[in-house]
């Protein structure tokens, strides 16, 4: 099952041209309102220099973002005033020629629709914003943002749900 999906994963992340993504995130869609993990992969580096960080911003209405800690990696989670967090940022070294992901626990919003991940990959001397978010019917942009489909569901009433 692991082999299996680690192969799904770095399939995911094989770069078609310049269009493609090089920040993904699975699953591409989940029920509003509820606890998801999300992983971010990352497909190399960028024109050949190792990846040094990769930061992903988190959208309004998610209240929890919970990052899973990696061996060699420093995290820093940046929050508002609140405490809810904005931004998630791990920083470390990936050559460029391999690929990872990066996982989080988050609370999605209530309300469906698109939730957009703006990504930035920090590389040796390097910097590549996956950010642009197209509207539906819309050509893909050039450096899309990793993107959750939200889809309609029952929050839960009261407590945690903790179904992942």
């Amino acid at each position: 099952m692991v082999v299996l999906r680690t192969v799904c994963i770095a399939a995911a992340l094989v770069p078609a041209g310049a269009a493609r993504a090089h920040v993904s995130v699975q699953p591409v869609e989940a029920t509003a309102g509820t606890y998801q993990v999300l992983r971010f992969g990352l497909g190399h580096g960028c024109d050949g220099k190792p990846s040094r960080a990769l930061r992903i911003e988190i959208p309004q209405g998610v209240s929890t973002a919970r990052p899973q800690p990696k061996p060699g990696w420093k995290l820093e989670v940046a929050r508002r005033a609140d405490g809810t967090p904005t931004a998630i940022t791990w920083t470390g070294n990936l050559a460029a020629d391999e690929f990872d992901e990066f996982v989080m626990l988050t609370r999605l919003p209530p309300t469906a629709g698109p939730l957009p991940f703006p990504a930035t990959q920090s590389c040796e001397g390097a910097e590549a914003r996956w950010v642009e978010v197209a509207p539906p019917g819309a050509p893909r942009p050039v450096r899309p943002a990793p993107v959750v489909n939200l889809k309609p569901g029952a929050a839960p009433q009261a407590g945690h749900d903790h179904r992942h």
